[in-house]
């Protein structure tokens, strides 16, 4: 998953559905170093133990370097999985981190001749990349015995590559959130909307009562690829959504210019952006969040769109989660609610035990308790107990996320080449920013989204 601005995703959706807005309501074996530990598997994760669900190999003075992009309480989190698997096998891990542009810094290590033995990738068509070139290796049965075990085939499927298993996705992301400030809805008599048209009425609600309804991230390209990828898989489909995202259909396809003018419904409207649509071009996407709840019911906006990392930022601003601070399911454009999905996927670029002992180990619920414990952080492992997180509102969203099973898509300009889908100023951030300034041009967005989109796929 792209770090973005905070530099930093899918039962049938029925059930889903159900779950998310259930549990989002209310906000909304011996293990251990190889045979010579007796310690019986444990899968309780309250009061902030770990369990002990996976053998792990004896690798006392083998080495190991892991690269990713985290940094911070991110870095600190993840040190802290690092440091239990050196507990367990003897391993010597060590920590390298990688800048943003992980392709780059992989890149020159290999041409180098000495890469990391394990790299945490933040796009799939990054792993895809990597495959293709040759620098990945293939995951062990003891890893992909796990993955059978503790994750959903789409999660898989994503990191896999010609047929062969690469990739463990050990940090998600549920990108079909919205949030919400419980003391300017109470005080407007707004209620959580469901559907796009309860979406719309809430906002105008809200509008209606003196607060700007939605905060909107228009300074950071993404957000607003977000915005239209949940409007596009609920309104088109997962199959549609599966061709846009290969270019295997055009961007200047009807079912783009609908959803594009359905996203127009809330653009269009300035009095429903905090700031209007000149506000929302100049918003980063720590301010759009800080913004609905920094004050209470004096804040700037009542809603704010993005995934559950949202959270971080909710704290920053002083906002409880649960009380102050709320989240809905993104409502139901078409037939179904979207689940959209982001994450990190491990993988090997050397040969060898640690290594795959390390994915063995990201593949387990033992890894993700740890950092579940912290918050901060979500899973896709559905033998993780819900009980290790911290906090009811992550519960939910877990819940939710797991409930999905295969039922979801993964970001789609994720997925696209780094010139259209992510690279600022320029492929589907710059066209979407266009879009903001301007909604009602929806045949020139999508001229410009398709030109873009071809040079990139070149196709």
């Amino acid at each position: 998953m792209r770090r973005r601005s905070i530099r930093t995703a899918r039962g049938t959706r029925g059930a889903l559905a159900l779950v998310a807005v259930g549990a989002l309501g209310l906000t909304a074996a011996a293990c251990g170093s190889d045979d010579k530990s007796d310690d019986k598997p444990s899968a309780s994760t309250s009061g902030g133990a770990v369990p002990q669900t996976v053998r792990l190999p004896e690798l006392s003075g083998q080495k190991l370097k892991v690269t990713a992009v985290w940094t911070g309480d991110e870095q600190k989190n993840f040190t802290k999985v690092l440091d239990e698997f050196s507990k367990r096998t003897g391993a010597e891990v060590s920590f390298v981190p990688s800048g943003d542009d992980m392709a780059s810094f992989v890149g020159s290590k290999v041409a180098g001749g000495d890469p990391p033995d394990v790299a945490m990738l933040q796009q799939p068509g990054v792993l895809n990349e990597f495959a293709e070139k040759g620098w990945l290796k293939p995951l062990s049965g003891e890893v992909t015995a796990q993955l059978d075990k503790n994750f959903a085939k789409g999660w898989q499927e994503l990191g896999s590559h010609g047929g062969k298993q690469y990739g463990v996705y050990f940090k998600a992301a549920d990108k079909s959130l919205v949030w919400y400030n419980t003391k300017i809805f109470d005080a407007a008599g707004a209620k959580e909307p469901r559907t796009w048209a309860d979406f719309l009425h809430t906002a105008q609600v809200i509008a209606d009562f003196g607060v700007s309804p939605v905060s909107v991230a228009g300074a950071d390209g993404w957000t607003l690829t977000d915005w239209f990828e949940n409007i596009y898989l609920s309104q088109a489909g997962q199959e549609k959504y599966d061709q846009l995202t290969k270019h295997a259909i055009k961007w200047t396809d009807p079912s783009v210019k609908d959803a594009l003018t359905t996203l127009g419904q809330l653009l269009g409207k300035k009095e429903l952006l905090a700031g209007g649509n000149g506000g929302a071009i100049g918003t980063q996407f720590p301010d759009s969040v800080t913004q609905t709840f920094l004050g209470g019911d004096k804040a700037k906006a009542a809603m704010v769109f993005e995934g559950d990392f949202a959270a971080v930022n909710i704290a920053g601003a002083k906002a409880r989660l649960g009380k102050d601070a709320k989240v809905f399911p993104f409502p139901a454009v078409g037939a179904k609610p979207p689940v959209v999905t982001g994450g990190d996927v491990g993988v090997a670029l050397k040969d060898g035990q640690a290594a795959q002992a390390l994915l063995t180990f990201l593949a387990s619920p033992d890894a993700a308790a740890i950092w579940a414990h912290q918050g901060g952080f979500l899973s896709a492992n559905k033998n993780l107990d819900p009980a290790a997180y911290p906090d009811e509102v992550f519960r939910g969203i877990a819940k939710s996320l797991v409930a999905a099973g295969d039922d979801f898509r993964f970001d789609m300009s994720d997925q696209a080449p780094a010139s259209f889908g992510a690279k600022p100023g320029q492929g589907e951030w710059k066209d979407l920013q266009d879009f903001l300034k301007n909604p009602g041009d929806v045949a020139g967005t999508q001229a410009k989204l398709e030109s873009d989109a071809a040079k990139a796929f070149r196709n």
